[in-house]
C-alpha cells in the first residue's frame, strides 16, 4: 500500500519556487496531483478494452483507501443552501430558465479536493463549489467549480498517464523525478497551465474565493443562437490573500469552522459571471484561458444562506454532474466533461451502496452547543 497520499494531494504553489530541478519536479508533482483531485478528470476512454470509470475510481481509492459512504473525491465537505436571483442579463446568450428574471432556490456543498474526509484543513487546499439550481418551472443546473483558473491537462490520456507519473514511491512518499519528467516533456500544456495557476494566489477560505467552471459549454438563445461560454462565482466578500507560509492551525476543520462562523453572521453571496467566448476560442481545451478582453456579463447573484450537516434530503445523495444541463446549456467538444460525468457516477454508486458514514464536517445546531 502507499503512504498517506495526502500530502501529494494538496496544492502547494510554494514548492514551484523551491531551488533544484529535481525539487521543482517534486513539486510539481505535488501540484498536479492536488489539481488531479480536484476533479475526477478521466475518460473519453471509455470504451471495454481501454480505460474505464472504474479503473480511474479504483485508482482514487488505491491512493486514498475506501472511505465507506463518502466520495472518492472531494470526501470532506459540508452542505449549503440558498438561492440564486438572476438580473435577466444572461436571457440574450441562453434560454435556460434559471437566466430568467427572479429567484431559483439552490442546494450545494463546499468541499477540499482529496479522498480523505478526516484529514485537516490546509490552506494550500483545492477547495470546491458545487451547485444545484433548481428552477420550479425550468430544468436543473449542475456545475462544479474550483479556485484554480485552468486544469493542468487537457485530454484524457494525459490525466491518466498524470496520475501514474505523480504516484508516490512508498520509499520517498514523493513522485519519481524521472517520471515527472518525461510526462511533462511529453505534454508542453502542463507547463503552460502551470503559470497560470502560479499566477492566481489562493485567498485565505471558503467566503473570499473565486470558484470558476474550467470546461466550456454552449449557451443557446431562444433564437438558436449559440455562443462559446465560461462562468465563474465571484465573491463579494473582500478577498484576503493566503500568507505564502501561515502559521499551522491547530483546528482540523478550520476552514469550515470560519465558513460556518461567517454565515452566522449573514449570508454569503457571489456574482456569476459568464465569460463570452468569440469564434476561433479554444473550447476543447481546459488548460488554455481566454484572452483577458473577454465580454464578461453579471448575470445574477448567488446567495448561501445557511450551512447543513450531510444528510438525507440535501446535497449528501447530489451527484454534481457537469452535464446536468438545462435546455439552453450545452457541451462544448471539451472531451474532459464526458469524463466528468462517467466518474462522477461511478463515485456516486460505490458510495449510494455502502452505509452512510457520519460526515466529516458537523453543522452546530443552535441551542444546542457543537
Amino acid at each position: 500500500m502507499p503512504p498517506d497520499a495526502t500530502e501529494t494531494q494538496r496544492y502547494r504553489l510554494s514548492s514551484l519556487t523551491s531551488k533544484g530541478a529535481l525539487a521543482r519536479l517534486a513539486g510539481i508533482g505535488a501540484v498536479v496531483a492536488a489539481v488531479a483531485a480536484a476533479f475526477a478528470y478521466v475518460g473519453g476512454w471509455l470504451s471495454p478494452d481501454r480505460l474505464s470509470q472504474a479503473q480511474i475510481i479504483d485508482r482514487f481509492e488505491h491512493l486514498n483507501g475506501v472511505h465507506p459512504g463518502f466520495r472518492r473525491n472531494h470526501a470532506k465537505g459540508v452542505c449549503v443552501a440558498g438561492s440564486f436571483e438572476s438580473n435577466g442579463q444572461g436571457m440574450r446568450l441562453s434560454k435556460a430558465a434559471v437566466f430568467e428574471p427572479g429567484r431559483v432556490p439552490v442546494v450545494g456543498r463546499f468541499s477540499l479536493s482529496g479522498g480523505h474526509p478526516f484529514m485537516a484543513d490546509g490552506p494550500k487546499d483545492v477547495r470546491a463549489l458545487g451547485l444545484s439550481f433548481r428552477p420550479l418551472h425550468g430544468e436543473e443546473w449542475r456545475t462544479a467549480m474550483i479556485n484554480i483558473p485552468v486544469f493542468v491537462v487537457k485530454d484524457p490520456k494525459a490525466f491518466y498517464e498524470q496520475l501514474l507519473a505523480t504516484r508516490p514511491d512508498p520509499a520517498t512518499g514523493k513522485p519519481d523525478p524521472a517520471k515527472l519528467a518525461a510526462f511533462t516533456a511529453a505534454h508542453p500544456e502542463f507547463p503552460a497551465a502551470m503559470k497560470v495557476i502560479a499566477g492566481h494566489p489562493f485567498s485565505s477560505g471558503f467566503a473570499d474565493t473565486r470558484y470558476n467552471g474550467l470546461n466550456a459549454f454552449r449557451f443557446v438563445n431562444a433564437n438558436g443562437v449559440a455562443t462559446p461560454a465560461r462562468w465563474s462565482l465571484v465573491p463579494t466578500e473582500p478577498v484576503v490573500p493566503q500568507t505564502p507560509e501561515p502559521a499551522k492551525s491547530e483546528d482540523k476543520n478550520y476552514l469550515f469552522d470560519e465558513l460556518m462562523a461567517r454565515l452566522a453572521r449573514g449570508p454569503l453571496q457571489w456574482h456569476l459571471i459568464v465569460t463570452v467566448g468569440r469564434p476561433g476560442d479554444t473550447t476543447d481545451d481546459a488548460t488554455t484561458p481566454w484572452p483577458a478582453d473577454r465580454e464578461q456579463v453579471d448575470v445574477g447573484t448567488l446567495t448561501v444562506a445557511r450551512a447543513e450537516t450531510e444528510a438525507p434530503g440535501n446535497c449528501r445523495d447530489i451527484n454534481f454532474d457537469p452535464l446536468v444541463l438545462p435546455s439552453g446549456i450545452e457541451p462544448s467538444d471539451d472531451p474532459l466533461l464526458s469524463a466528468r460525468s462517467a466518474t462522477y457516477s461511478e463515485s456516486f454508486t460505490r458510495r449510494e451502496g455502502e452505509a452512510q458514514t457520519p460526515s466529516a464536517v458537523a453543522v452546530p445546531i443552535p441551542g444546542k452547543g457543537s
